[in-house]
């Protein structure tokens, strides 16, 4: 493993662990380079390479947000938090549609939605919805910044959205945070809940690809996986801290603008 290669698989992780949590798909962005990037591992490893830097990703939401996400505590006597339990609970449901969805057409997904010009379709669509939504919503009332607002039926319908992100460009978060803004919920709340949901989507479906692949790497594999689930780790605490600072002032039509830009210098290459 050379040098140029360690650089492919440090700026490969580093854009995952960026568009992983910004509304502009990394699947997108990572089918887009491995089209551009000439790597000297197999399509296969890479296929496992990237499900597993998406742990390393959402090991960062854990760490982020341990103190909201852990039930349990232990003062004078070991308790659970009913409240924290219950959003366990909705985000559980939250992901059953998108799990159903995954496991009945991920092959067809992969083989037959993953090209170019889909990507750059939803990128530019989606985009555009962004634009209408956060126009639309600008001014109205919000439900509570707590994130016990968010009912079982609120996290079903987001779950819903979330469904759409199977068609690579689309972006999970991005459908997720379409569907929080359009159902009354904050920024804020859109955000977290959508980092939340990472946990249990991503988790499940790198698993499901390990379990079928398996781990039997080379020396060089296992050492491109370390290095990219450390770059991929990082970059993601640095992404979910900006995301947060900056919806504080901020809605997301930056992102829709990148999205639309990126999706018409797709186009634009490809066709010509």
């Amino acid at each position: 493993m050379n040098f140029i290669e360690i650089l492919r698989v440090i700026f490969l992780s580093a854009v995952q662990g960026i568009t992983e949590w910004l509304p502009v798909s990394s699947t997108g962005h990572m089918i887009l380079i491995e089209a551009f990037l000439d790597f000297s591992h197999s399509s296969e490893f890479w296929s496992v390479f990237i499900v597993v830097i998406q742990l390393a990703s959402v090991l960062a939401v854990v760490t982020t947000f341990f103190k909201q996400l852990n039930p349990f505590e232990i003062k004078n006597k070991f308790t659970i938090s009913n409240e924290k339990l219950q959003l366990w609970l909705k985000i559980g449901v939250a992901c059953l549609p998108a799990a159903i969805v995954g496991l009945l057409f991920d092959d067809f997904i992969e083989t037959h939605l993953s090209s170019p010009l889909i990507i750059a379709t939803t990128l530019i669509f989606y985009g555009i919805v962004f634009i209408i939504v956060e126009t639309r919503q600008k001014g109205k009332a919000t439900l509570s910044e707590s994130l016990t607002a968010i009912t079982y039926k609120t996290a079903l319908l987001i779950g819903l959205f979330q469904v759409l992100a199977v068609i690579p460009g689309t972006s999970r978060s991005g459908a997720t945070i379409i569907g929080g803004l359009l159902l009354g919920l904050s920024r804020k709340n859109a955000a977290e809940f959508t980092f939340f949901l990472a946990i249990p989507v991503m988790l499940g479906a790198s698993l499901l690809r390990i379990t079928r692949i398996g781990l039997n790497f080379t020396g060089a594999e296992w050492i491109t996986l370390i290095i990219g689930c450390s770059v991929a780790f990082i970059v993601s605490l640095l992404t979910i801290k900006f995301l947060l600072g900056f919806i504080k002032k901020n809605d997301f039509k930056p992102f829709a603008y990148y999205r639309i830009i990126l999706g018409i210098i797709l186009f634009a290459y490809f066709l010509s």
